[in-house]
Protein backbone atom coordinates (compact mmCIF):
# COMPACT_ATOMS: atom_id res chain seq x y z
CA UNK A 1 0.00 0.00 0.00
CA UNK A 2 1.24 3.01 -1.17
CA UNK A 3 1.64 6.30 1.06
CA UNK A 4 -1.27 7.99 -0.56
CA UNK A 5 -3.31 5.13 -0.17
CA UNK A 6 -2.67 5.11 3.64
CA UNK A 7 -3.40 8.70 3.90
CA UNK A 8 -6.65 8.51 2.56
CA UNK A 9 -5.40 10.51 -0.80
CA UNK A 10 -5.86 8.12 -3.31
CA UNK A 11 -8.40 4.85 -2.78
CA UNK A 12 -7.04 1.62 -2.51
CA UNK A 13 -7.26 -1.11 -4.81
CA UNK A 14 -10.73 -2.21 -2.88
CA UNK A 15 -12.30 0.69 -2.53
CA UNK A 16 -11.37 1.11 -6.55
CA UNK A 17 -13.19 -2.76 -7.24
CA UNK A 18 -16.10 -1.85 -5.01
CA UNK A 19 -16.71 1.64 -7.04
CA UNK A 20 -16.34 -0.69 -10.59
CA UNK A 21 -18.55 -3.15 -8.96
CA UNK A 22 -21.32 -0.60 -8.65
CA UNK A 23 -21.85 -0.24 -12.16
CA UNK A 24 -24.40 -1.92 -13.91
CA UNK A 25 -23.97 -5.64 -14.28
CA UNK A 26 -22.58 -6.54 -17.92
CA UNK A 27 -20.68 -3.18 -18.20
CA UNK A 28 -16.64 -3.05 -18.85
CA UNK A 29 -16.43 -1.77 -15.20
CA UNK A 30 -18.35 -4.17 -13.66
CA UNK A 31 -15.98 -6.77 -15.68
CA UNK A 32 -12.84 -4.78 -14.57
CA UNK A 33 -13.94 -5.18 -11.03
CA UNK A 34 -13.60 -9.39 -10.85
CA UNK A 35 -9.73 -8.38 -12.36
CA UNK A 36 -6.83 -8.07 -10.31
CA UNK A 37 -4.44 -5.41 -11.23
CA UNK A 38 -1.51 -6.76 -13.11
CA UNK A 39 0.56 -3.44 -14.34
CA UNK A 40 0.97 -1.28 -11.53
CA UNK A 41 4.06 1.06 -13.19
CA UNK A 42 3.44 4.23 -15.96
CA UNK A 43 1.98 1.89 -18.42
CA UNK A 44 3.27 4.20 -21.37
CA UNK A 45 4.67 2.77 -24.55
CA UNK A 46 4.70 -0.98 -23.20
CA UNK A 47 2.95 -3.78 -24.73
CA UNK A 48 0.03 -4.65 -23.36
CA UNK A 49 -2.88 -7.66 -23.99
CA UNK A 50 -6.42 -6.34 -22.83
CA UNK A 51 -8.28 -8.52 -21.04
CA UNK A 52 -10.78 -9.18 -23.32
CA UNK A 53 -12.50 -12.45 -22.36
CA UNK A 54 -16.06 -14.09 -21.36
CA UNK A 55 -17.89 -12.25 -19.85
CA UNK A 56 -16.61 -9.34 -21.38
CA UNK A 57 -16.97 -10.80 -24.81
CA UNK A 58 -18.54 -13.62 -26.67
CA UNK A 59 -15.21 -15.44 -26.91
CA UNK A 60 -11.90 -14.85 -25.93
CA UNK A 61 -10.07 -12.31 -28.25
CA UNK A 62 -6.41 -10.87 -28.46
CA UNK A 63 -6.28 -7.32 -28.28
CA UNK A 64 -2.63 -5.88 -27.53
CA UNK A 65 -1.88 -2.11 -27.91
CA UNK A 66 0.64 0.41 -26.84
CA UNK A 67 -0.79 3.15 -24.54
CA UNK A 68 0.72 6.37 -26.49
CA UNK A 69 -1.32 9.64 -24.26
CA UNK A 70 -2.70 9.66 -21.16
CA UNK A 71 -5.97 11.87 -20.76
CA UNK A 72 -6.90 12.50 -17.17
CA UNK A 73 -10.73 12.21 -16.28
CA UNK A 74 -11.93 15.72 -16.82
CA UNK A 75 -13.51 16.92 -13.72
CA UNK A 76 -17.36 18.60 -13.72
CA UNK A 77 -17.62 22.37 -14.07
CA UNK A 78 -19.73 22.88 -10.74
CA UNK A 79 -17.17 20.89 -8.25
CA UNK A 80 -14.16 22.64 -7.75
CA UNK A 81 -12.00 19.36 -6.36
CA UNK A 82 -12.05 16.35 -6.72
CA UNK A 83 -13.21 14.61 -3.54
CA UNK A 84 -10.83 12.30 -1.52
CA UNK A 85 -9.67 9.92 -2.35
CA UNK A 86 -8.94 10.15 -5.69
CA UNK A 87 -9.76 7.30 -7.90
CA UNK A 88 -7.07 4.85 -8.54
CA UNK A 89 -7.18 4.43 -12.52
CA UNK A 90 -8.42 7.61 -13.74
CA UNK A 91 -8.45 8.68 -17.04
CA UNK A 92 -7.82 7.06 -20.35
CA UNK A 93 -5.08 6.36 -22.82
CA UNK A 94 -4.71 6.41 -26.47
CA UNK A 95 -3.42 3.02 -27.49
CA UNK A 96 -2.41 2.23 -30.91
CA UNK A 97 -3.51 -1.79 -32.14
CA UNK A 98 -0.52 -3.68 -32.69
CA UNK A 99 -1.83 -6.96 -32.73
CA UNK A 100 -5.37 -8.41 -33.00
CA UNK A 101 -7.99 -11.03 -33.65
CA UNK A 102 -11.06 -8.78 -33.23
CA UNK A 103 -12.67 -8.28 -36.20
CA UNK A 104 -13.32 -4.33 -35.35
CA UNK A 105 -10.08 -3.63 -33.68
CA UNK A 106 -7.64 -4.44 -36.57
CA UNK A 107 -3.65 -4.40 -35.99
CA UNK A 108 -1.77 -1.48 -38.01
CA UNK A 109 -2.47 1.46 -36.89
CA UNK A 110 -5.94 1.49 -35.94
CA UNK A 111 -6.04 3.75 -32.60
CA UNK A 112 -8.63 2.88 -29.72
CA UNK A 113 -9.10 4.49 -26.38
CA UNK A 114 -9.17 2.21 -23.14
CA UNK A 115 -9.66 3.30 -20.25
CA UNK A 116 -6.67 3.69 -17.33
CA UNK A 117 -8.24 0.86 -15.03
CA UNK A 118 -8.71 -1.99 -18.29
CA UNK A 119 -5.03 -0.94 -18.99
CA UNK A 120 -4.39 -1.93 -15.19
CA UNK A 121 -5.69 -5.05 -15.52
CA UNK A 122 -4.29 -6.25 -18.92
CA UNK A 123 -0.78 -8.30 -18.92
CA UNK A 124 2.23 -7.08 -20.62
CA UNK A 125 3.07 -9.10 -23.67
CA UNK A 126 5.62 -10.41 -25.27
CA UNK A 127 5.28 -9.66 -28.45
CA UNK A 128 6.80 -12.74 -29.59
CA UNK A 129 4.41 -15.04 -28.40
CA UNK A 130 1.27 -12.56 -29.67
CA UNK A 131 2.78 -13.04 -32.96
CA UNK A 132 3.15 -16.84 -32.82
CA UNK A 133 -0.72 -17.56 -31.85
CA UNK A 134 -1.36 -15.46 -35.01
Amino acid sequence: MSFLEKIGFIETAEQERERLAQAPEGSINHHLSTLPVNISEWPQDLLIQLPWKPPRTDQKRTVVVVPLQFHGDVRPEDIEEEPLPRKLHSGSWDCIVVSSDHPSYPAGGHRIVVSDAEIARGTKADLTKVLAQS
